[in-house]
């Protein structure tokens, strides 16, 4: 699933390549994807609509509109924001799952494709944004998240810290993959109880959530599957982790096999048995 890393390279290229471009059109070939809206409203709604920036929130991408709606898209597993600029910038197996498309006045066409159609797509006014919005911890990447401010979250679960990374209540935007990975660089163990984690250790945990973010944006993100950017490209960050996905290799600090476990939550969890305490 798309994380912060993802969902930000998408927004900055979104921007980039579409603020101040005029929707002319709008056209749903699979309705299931939207929120909030029906296809016809949908359809309505956005031609005459003048793109003023794309950003993220959390995992969210929006598009803002200068009527005062925003597209709020929550890519999942498989969805994925295209910009055609021309028939072969898309690909004939990316066309069979085009969900959702947007007409530009200068001929581009901004598409929502969705493989497996478990993401959404929404239109909303700016009230209803807030709402959506409001439930949603601070920013990892915002300084105004102090390493003090980060420990008085941890203190208030029993749960396991790398859950408690991935609830969007206490800090937005972290998934799996960067949970896996904060925790390793940070040398914790995932499945210590959050009120546990002592003042020193949240503030290196901090520092190692922001440290691998920011190497992942640099790197555009991290591709296994379907995650590409709005320009079809994939990350470049597989190659850097140290953690998820390594499960039995050995840990790029001491070469203890890396243990898999399912143990948490359900979810993938890899780490050093030896070195993350």
């Amino acid at each position: 699933m798309p994380e912060l890393p993802e969902t930000e390279t998408i927004a900055r290229d979104l921007h980039a390549m579409l603020s101040g471009a005029r929707i002319t059109g709008a056209a749903v070939q699979k309705g299931d994807v939207l929120r909030s809206v029906t296809p016809d409203e949908f359809m309505s709604r956005l031609p005459g609509t003048i793109i003023v920036r794309a950003w993220r929130r959390a995992k969210l991408i929006i598009v803002e509109l200068d009527s005062g709606d925003s597209l709020v898209v929550q890519p999942r597993f498989t969805g994925a924001l295209l910009v055609e600029r021309t028939p072969d910038d898309i690909s004939a197996r990316d066309r069979n799952y085009i969900a959702l498309s947007m007409r530009l006045h200068d001929g581009r066409v901004l598409h929502y494709r969705d493989i497996r159609r478990l993401g959404t797509v929404a239109l909303l006014s700016a009230d209803a944004l807030a709402s959506a919005l409001a439930p949603l911890g601070p920013e990892p990447l915002d300084l105004a998240l102090t390493a003090e401010r980060f420990s008085g979250s941890l203190r208030t679960s029993r749960q396991a810290i790398k859950k408690v990374l991935m609830d969007q209540r206490v800090v937005a935007g972290i998934g799996n993959i960067y949970a896996n990975e904060a925790c390793w660089m940070a040398g914790i163990d995932p499945s210590r109880a959050a009120d546990s984690i002592t003042a020193g250790e949240a503030a290196t945990l901090l520092d190692s959530v922001r440290g691998v973010l920011q190497a992942s944006i640099a790197l555009r993100g991290t591709s296994f599957r379907d995650y590409v950017d709005a320009r079809g490209g994939r990350g470049g960050f597989v190659p850097f982790l140290q953690a998820y996905g390594r499960g039995g290799a050995p840990c790029g600090r001491c070469a203890t096999p890396l243990v898999d476990s399912s143990a948490i939550d359900g979810r993938t969890t890899v780490f050093c048995w030896r070195c993350q305490r």
